[in-house]
This record gives structure tokens, sequence and C-alpha cells, in this order.
């Protein structure tokens, strides 16, 4: 399959991702819109991975939109789609649902709960990497995948195809060190009141990436 994938800056790469596509012999392709402008067509497109970045799906950006544009078609085609942080939100922006201000900013290592197991494999509580502020509503035909303690929305499940998580899973430890020390200054007014000295020493958990695998294979796999 051609796994195409939008990185949105620079220090949030594909991490683990990267790791499964190579690890399944899949072909890869990185795109880079807010420096090139460029997006892959649908027709070649097989999986779609949308990564974080510092934007908003509410910003008035052209590429944003072509974005979108893309996630609806792929939508219609009902074709494979991932997508982290402000992917996922670009995902349910796409479906027609707002995107706000959390009830609380969340930069750092925090606990998620599970809340549906349709995704078979997933453990019942993770701890990755949340660096946002912003959050999406879950669309009305979606489940609730995971939850942390200050925000609800967390993840969520369409279907078979589409997964949305609002924090990093596919970060690992070289991803980590790149988002510290490029964003730091972002740490300022996040509810779990870590250094970026705290981030830095924790050890990326293993299950992170077991678990971005469960959730590859899963809307991968066909039905």
């Amino acid at each position: 399959m051609r796994i195409n994938i939008l990185q949105h800056t620079p220090n949030e790469g594909p991490g683990a991702i990267l790791t499964w596509t190579q690890a399944r012999g899949h072909q890869t392709f990185v795109y880079h819109p807010y420096q090139f402008g460029q997006i892959p067509t649908a027709d070649e497109t097989d999986v779609l991975v949308l990564l974080g970045g510092p934007m908003s799906p509410n910003d008035d950006l052209p590429w944003i939109l072509q974005e979108r544009e893309l996630i609806q078609t792929l939508l219609d085609a009902d074709k494979p789609m991932l997508g982290a942080c402000f992917g996922a939100q670009q995902i349910t922006k796409a479906l027609g649902y707002p995107v706000s201000k959390a009830p609380a900013k969340e930069v750092g290592w925090a606990p998620v709960y599970l809340r549906s197991h349709a995704i078979a494999g997933l453990p019942e509580q993770l701890t990755p990497l949340h660096w946002h502020e912003e959050m999406f509503e879950i669309p009305e035909s979606a489940e609730l995948l995971y939850s942390s303690d200050a925000v609800k929305n967390q993840g969520f499940v369409l279907g078979h195809h589409i997964v949305g998580l609002q924090f990093h899973l596919e970060a690992l430890a070289d991803n980590v060190r790149e988002m510290v020390v490029n964003d730091y200054p972002y740490l300022e007014g996040s509810v779990l009141g870590q250094t970026a000295e705290d981030i830095l020493k924790r050890p990326v958990p293993v299950e992170n990436q077991q678990a971005i695998f469960e959730i590859l294979d899963f809307i991968t796999e066909r039905k």
C-alpha cells in the first residue's frame, strides 16, 4: 500500500508510524504542505496519516482547506485515515464538527484511559505525550476511544478505517527530544506542570509503539 503522511511542522515527524510502514512493507511518502503546498491526490492515496502541528484547523490557510477537501474525498471512498492532534482535528472539522479550546492545556506525559473496545489489543491505560490546547468534538457516528483526566475527547474511532488521537503515540525518543528543544516555550500554562527536563528524562513507554501498531493494523485490515 501507499501510505501518504502529511507532516505539518519540522519537529513533529512520523516516528513509530514510519517504523510500522517499514515493518509491514508499505511504500511511504511524506508531504510538507505548510512549506511546499503539495498534498497527494485521493487516487494515489491508499492510507492517509495526518500528523500534528502548531496551527489550528480554524486558521484560514489555503493548504488547510485543501487538506480537508482530500479528507472528505477519502471519507467518501472509505479509505483508511489516522490523525494525530491537529490531524485528528482536521478529520472532525471535515466532518462538520467544531474544534475549540480544550478545558485544559496539556503539554507533557499524562495517562489516557480506554473508553471503547472497538480496536482489539489496546491497553486500558497508556501514557502518551500531549502537546495541545485545542480539542475536537466526537462525531456523532464515532466512538470515544480515549479520555484523560483533564480532557474527555482524547481519541475516536469511526467505522473500521478512521481513528483520531489528540495525543502523540507515534513519538519516539528522538521525536520527543526534537519537540522539546524546539518548542519548550509551549510548556507555559500547561495543567500538567512539567518542565522540559521532566519530559526529557522520562522514557517513551514501549506500550505506545505497540498501541500505534494495533491502530494502524486495524484501519488497514481488509473487511
